[in-house]
């Protein structure tokens, strides 16, 4: 058998009938040679896995959070504008809850439009993954809703002396989003260096320095079927030393000194002496016209009349309410009328004193 086996070696097709059964053989065992190979192309998809998580994302806002931030605030709540551009809301505490005060994800999110083309709550974790790393491009292709731009350099000594900026609900120098529809909103010079800027600058100091997490939210707040928000409520909170480095929850207004605003289409003009400063409802002169038996706050008298109508919001308050204090005499109407023929005529009651 041997001497049989030796012979038949000898051929050329005996030897080729031989390579080729080893080489079948070799190949249907697991070799160590292909195993890096297979667990190579494992690790390469999880790290690609990982850094599509770990990317800023830019989706519609998380329903849960956005009720939360809308629900959280009335603007029969907020005291008419006075001489500050912004006030504590909430005791200065943000509306976030517990499970969101944990989070150290990186995220962005930003409400779609709505029929109006109104923007909605804008919500982020700041982070030094989503701060920008390159320069701000144009934004000027956007128009948000209420855009109706005039220049007041007599009033406005800025250069130039527009009234209104396009304003990021979170900042450039935060999540670096540019020319975002759903993150842009018509907001007066006053609202953007006065009112937010603060907050901003003071969020992105404290990222830069630490590192941290700082939970963001901006919900613009409109009135009705407005076009132009009233303002916008700012929420913030560090996450790591849980909200000792930040932490505030204000309103900050969309007015302008020495301007009148319809808020309903943003159309403005320069105030008159009769005019309240830099805040007007578009229809509050039409709404005073019909309320009967009430007098202009220069001749009233506290003992003839029931109700403290604000013009500007058609809220009702009663005499004693402290919102009433908050008021430019310009816009109380004092009214005698009986609460449900108020409420018939449009106006709403406070919801701190509850008339």
């Amino acid at each position: 058998m041997k001497k049989t086996v030796k012979n038949l070696l000898k051929t050329p097709q005996s030897l080729l009938l031989v390579c080729l059964l080893a080489i079948s053989l070799y190949g249907c065992s697991p070799t160590a040679g292909n195993t890096p190979n297979n667990t190579s192309n494992t690790e390469n998809t999880q790290t690609d896995t990982g850094s599509v998580q770990t990317d800023k994302s830019s989706t519609e806002s998380d329903s849960t959070s956005t009720d939360s931030a809308i629900s959280s605030i009335s603007l029969d709540d907020i005291p008419e504008y006075s001489s500050d551009a912004s006030i504590a809301i909430n005791g200065n505490i943000p509306f976030f809850s517990d499970e969101e005060k944990t989070r150290t994800d990186a995220f962005e999110t930003y409400s779609s439009l709505d029929s109006l083309g109104r923007c909605g709550v804008a919500y982020a974790n700041i982070c030094p993954e989503l701060m920008p790393t390159e320069e701000r491009g144009e934004i000027g292709s956007v128009k948000p809703s209420g855009w109706v731009q005039n220049k007041y350099p007599d009033i406005i000594k800025e250069s130039p002396s527009y009234l209104y900026n396009r304003c990021h609900l979170i900042a450039f120098c935060l999540a670096g989003e540019n020319a975002n529809e759903k993150n842009l909103i018509t907001g007066t010079r006053y609202l953007n260096i006065e009112g937010m800027l603060p907050y901003e600058e003071k969020v992105a100091n404290y990222v830069d320095s630490t590192g941290n997490h700082v939970l963001y939210r901006v919900t613009p707040i409109f009135e009705d079927n407005n076009l132009l928000a009233s303002g916008v409520l700012m929420e913030a909170y560090s996450v790591e030393d849980q909200g000792s480095g930040i932490c505030f929850c204000i309103y900050a207004y969309n007015v302008q000194p020495q301007i009148t605003i319809d808020y309903a289409t943003g159309e403005n003009h320069a105030s008159t002496e009769d005019e309240s400063t830099g805040n007007i409802s578009s229809n509050s002169s039409e709404n005073s016209s019909n309320v009967a038996n009430t007098s202009s706050s220069d001749n009233s008298d506290a003992t003839e009349y029931s109700y403290v109508i604000n013009k500007n919001t058609k809220v009702f308050h009663s005499p004693n309410c402290s919102s009433i204090n908050q008021m430019k005499d310009t816009n109380k109407i004092y009214s005698s009328e009986s609460r449900d023929a108020l409420i018939s005529e449009g106006y709403s009651p406070c919801g701190n004193c509850n008339p």
